[in-house]
């Protein structure tokens, strides 16, 4: 099963265009603000498709639907989670982000804790948004293997080295406009592939409600019984999903310098609150399509026995979507794995240039500070090429799981730096290590959902710091009057 030449056409013009668009926003780059913040002139919607771009990935197109056509919708409890963690945000961390000059998330570290805490918090970025990104581009793989029946390896680098090109000549504005472009593009495409879906169903909408309910209640959305095993409930989806966006959107790099790129903090929070209400939809699109996809493989099976579901979208799209309007989604599920590529890209650049004390030391020179920065985004260019040709599991869970490690002792050390006073840095790094420590005995251990990995990290990450800081103050109290006395 091949692409017809027709929309394998659509694709390279696709992909050769959008790479050129990006590359023209080289020009007027002086400084590393305006290669990592876009010289702060983006409008607050632009960034806010760009967060939606960058928030979803080829995981997400692909594995959203294969969720629900497995299971049902609950999938959607976690998306509610996604909306109280923006508002979270914008009350808790964008004010400080805002008090200052900031390029990366860690500069609030480093005012908080020192140096030393804004590397290994930065470290734990580096390392997490690397393994993620590398799942994200193992499932445009996927994509192709379905389309060109080609080995996987060849395409992958395909795609990221077109990535790179525009990312290291454009920058963060680069990243930006190609993102609006490249949500626009797949959010057209999958509303496409609804209405297609719609009208090849013999009984429409009827149809669809009928054999979801009659397959066990596949539109299902909420689950109230309380199971720390259970994925998708309501109290893992409000609960979990607010400390996962919390993490994800106000300790990550990748967000967090989207927001950091607003003209304003008022803009800001605008561009974060309004792109949850697009995920909200875009999620819940890409479920119902799910569901849909069960319905029509009813009439006619599109996989194989004992086929990934994760097949089950890009099948459909390559053997039964239309010619132009098949080349039209591929191009779109190959624009979601450049967005989110281009995004990693430059913020693991942003970030290892910017909050290591000795590459920052290059900085009173800004022309080669940003050739620095350039070839700092060339290497992770290389790093996710072969992070991206390692073989994972079922794609959207493997992601979150990858991402969710690590998170939760990261969100802990940001909630000590913004609620605890008396926190000190030894305490902040003893947090780390302990929440790091309970969830990988979590996930290594015990069957408890990854839904909850966040949430258990940041309280372990919190509690233990708090504790270890008082009792650090402690200790020092002693020996100042044990000093004292002694006098």
């Amino acid at each position: 099963m091949r692409i017809s030449p027709i929309d394998l056409t659509i694709v390279i013009l696709y992909l050769v265009g959008i790479t050129l668009f990006g590359m023209r926003f080289r020009r007027g780059q002086q400084n590393v603000r305006d290669y990592f913040l876009g010289g702060r002139t983006a409008p607050w919607w632009a960034l806010s498709f760009s967060i939606v771009a960058t928030e979803t990935s080829t995981l997400t197109i692909i594995g959203t639907p294969a969720l629900a056509y497995g299971g049902d919708l609950g999938f959607l409890q976690l998306v509610f989670g996604y909306l109280v963690g923006r508002i979270v945000i914008t009350l808790l961390f964008l004010p400080h982000y805002f008090r200052g000059e900031f390029f990366t998330a860690y500069q609030l570290i480093e005012k908080r804790f020192g140096e030393n805490m804004r590397a290994v918090a930065a470290c734990t970025f580096l390392g997490t948004r690397a393994l993620a990104e590398g799942v994200r581009i193992a499932a445009i793989a996927l994509v192709v293997s379905v389309v060109l029946g080609t080995s996987e390896r060849p395409a992958v680098f395909f795609v990221v080295i077109l990535t790179l090109l525009y990312t290291f000549e454009g920058g963060m504005k680069a990243v930006i406009w190609t993102d609006v472009a490249q949500l626009i593009l797949y959010f057209t495409g999958s509303v496409a592939a609804f209405f297609l879906l719609l009208h090849r169903i013999p009984g429409g909408w009827a149809e669809i409600t009928q054999v979801a309910a009659a397959a066990g209640g596949k539109l299902t959305v909420f689950h109230f019984g309380f199971s720390l095993t259970e994925k998708y409930t309501i109290w893992s989806g409000i609960l979990g999903g607010t400390f996962l966006t919390m993490a994800s959107h106000g300790t990550d790099q990748t967000i967090v310098q989207r927001l950091l790129a607003a003209r304003s903090e008022r803009e800001s929070k605008i561009a974060l609150l309004s792109s949850g209400i697009i995920i909200l939809v875009q999620f819940t699109l890409f479920l119902v399509i799910g569901v849909m996809l069960f319905v029509y493989s009813q009439h006619i099976p599109l996989l194989a026995a004992g086929e990934r579901a994760d097949r089950i979208f890009p099948t459909f799209v390559v053997r039964d979507m239309p010619h132009g309007l098949a080349g039209l989604v591929i191009a779109a599920i190959l624009a979601v794995a450049m967005s989110n590529a281009s995004g990693s890209l430059n913020s693991l650049a942003a970030s290892s240039v910017l909050d290591f004390q000795r590459l920052r030391g290059r900085e009173a020179d800004p022309v080669r500070f940003l050739r620095l920065s350039r070839r700092m985004t060339l290497a992770w260019g290389i790093v996710l090429i072969l992070f991206g040709m390692v073989k994972w599991g079922p794609v959207l869970e493997a992601g979150l799981s990858i991402a969710s490690l690590p998170f939760g002792s990261l969100l802990g050390l940001f909630l000590l730096g913004t609620l605890d006073r008396r926190a000190t840095s030894r305490g902040a790094l003893s947090g780390m290590i302990a929440g790091l420590g309970a969830i990988l005995s979590v996930y290594f251990y015990t069957k408890i959902a990854f839904t909850w990995y966040v949430l258990i990290g940041a309280l372990t990450t919190f509690l233990i710091g708090m504790c270890v800081s008082r009792l650090e103050t402690r200790l020092r109290g002693n020996r100042g009057v044990s000093a004292e006395q002694k006098v």
